[in-house]
C-alpha cells in the first residue's frame, strides 16, 4: 500500500523537536471536539492522518464511533488548507476552533491520530443515552449573565487538579480523579433540584460539559446550560469584547505549556511548602512521576522530587533505579495526581 508509510509518525520527539527548533515558521496551537455519529472510525482516521501529515500537524487526537477530540498545532500558513479540509467533512463543517492565547512552537512533538472506544470516558453502558442531545450553548456574556442569577449553580466538570490552580467565582468543583466519577457526584447531590436550579457547566475546551450536559439532560435536569467552547474560549472573548472575567487563577490545559494565564490572581500553594504557586510539575523519579505543585524554592530543594523516598531514589544509579523498577506494574503506581485539602466540595447550605 503506498499510503502505508504515511498512516503513522515516523519520527522521535527528539528529531522532531530539532526540525522545530530550525525551522522559521510561527506555530498556531489550537483544540476542537465534535460529538457526533461516526460509522467507520479507522477509515476516518487514516484518511485525517494522510492529509494533516501533509500539511505538518502535530498533535493528540481521538476518534471514536460518538465523534473527535483534536489537540494540536500547525504552521500558520498552513490554517486555511486545514479548515477548508475540516468544512470538507460534513459533520466538522465550522466547528469551533479553540484557539490558544500563547503559542510555542514545541506544543506538540507528534501526530497522534488513535481509534479509541469514545472520545471521552464516561463508563457509562446506557443504550439510550444520545451523547448529541445537548444543553444549552452559552457565549461568555451569556455566562456571565446567568452565573449572576441566584438560581443558578456552576459547576467545574474538570477534575481536582485541575480545578484546584483556577475555576469560576463561587463554582462547585467536585474532588474527583475521573470524569466518570463527577457524574455521579453531581447528579446524587442535585437530585432533588432538576426543576428548579439552572446547571451551568465548563470545563477547559467544552468536551466535558458537552457530554455532561447531554448525561443531566437524560436523567432529567430541565435547565442545563454549557459554556461554549470552555474557559479557553471564554477567556478569549472576555479580552477581545472586554467583558467581566470571573474566573479566577490559571486554566490547566493538556500540551507541553501545562497553563494558560487567565487571571493574576494565585489561588493554590506549593505542595510542599504552602506558599502560594500554581505550577504543576511531574516527580523526577521515573517509578513515580506524580503531577504536584511545587514551587522554584522546593523545586531546588528537592531536586524535582515529590517525597524524601523519591529523592533517595534519584540519587541511586541509573541501572539500581531500573532494577527496583522491574516488575512494578506502571499504570496504577505512576502518574497519580497529588492532593491538597483546599477544594471546595460540595457543602449542602448553598444549594
Amino acid at each position: 500500500n503506498k499510503y502505508s508509510m504515511q498512516l503513522y509518525n515516523k519520527l522521535s520527539a527528539d528529531e522532531r523537536s530539532k526540525i522545530l527548533e530550525t525551522s522559521k515558521l510561527k506555530r498556531i496551537t489550537l483544540s476542537f471536539y465534535q460529538y457526533a455519529h461516526i460509522v467507520d472510525p479507522k477509515k476516518f482516521r487514516d484518511s485525517l492522518f494522510i492529509f494533516w501529515n501533509s500539511i505538518d500537524v502535530l498533535g493528540r487526537i481521538y476518534i471514536a464511533k460518538e465523534g473527535i477530540n483534536a489537540q494540536l498545532s500547525l504552521p500558520e500558513i498552513n490554517i486555511d488548507k486545514f479548515t477548508n479540509h475540516l468544512n470538507s467533512v460534513s459533520f466538522l463543517k465550522n466547528v469551533r476552533l479553540n484557539i490558544a492565547l500563547k503559542h510555542e512552537t514545541k506544543s506538540f512533538l507528534k501526530l497522534k491520530i488513535k481509534v479509541r472506544n469514545k472520545i471521552l470516558a464516561d463508563g457509562l453502558n446506557d443504550k439510550n443515552f444520545d451523547v448529541t442531545k445537548k444543553g444549552i450553548h452559552l457565549n461568555a456574556e451569556e455566562f456571565n449573565n446567568l452565573m449572576s442569577n441566584k438560581d443558578s449553580i456552576v459547576l467545574d466538570m474538570r477534575n481536582h487538579y485541575e480545578s484546584e490552580i483556577g475555576h469560576f467565582k463561587n463554582a462547585i468543583c467536585p474532588d474527583v480523579d475521573t470524569f466518570r466519577d463527577s457524574l455521579d457526584v453531581i447528579e446524587n447531590k442535585l437530585k432533588d433540584h432538576k426543576e428548579d436550579k439552572n446547571l451551568l457547566m465548563y470545563c477547559t475546551g467544552g468536551i466535558r460539559c458537552e457530554k455532561a450536559s447531554a448525561y443531566f439532560k437524560h436523567k432529567g435536569f430541565k435547565n442545563v446550560y454549557q459554556l461554549e467552547g470552555g474557559i479557553i474560549e471564554y477567556a478569549r472573548q472576555v479580552k477581545e469584547q472586554e467583558l467581566k472575567n470571573n474566573f479566577v487563577g490559571k486554566n490547566f490545559v493538556f500540551d507541553n505549556r501545562r497553563v494558560e494565564k487567565i487571571s493574576e490572581e494565585i489561588i493554590a500553594q506549593c505542595h510542599q511548602c504552602g506558599s502560594p504557586f500554581d505550577v504543576h510539575t511531574n516527580c523526577a523519579n521515573d517509578a513515580c512521576h506524580l503531577l504536584f505543585i511545587q514551587c522554584d524554592e522546593c523545586k531546588k530543594k528537592m531536586k524535582n522530587c515529590c517525597s524524601n523516598k523519591c529523592l533517595e531514589i534519584t540519587s541511586m544509579p541509573h541501572l539500581l533505579q531500573k532494577e527496583l523498577r522491574k516488575g512494578q506494574k506502571n499504570s496504577n503506581d505512576i502518574f497519580k495526581k497529588g492532593r491538597t485539602n483546599n477544594i471546595t466540595t460540595f457543602n449542602k447550605n448553598e444549594l
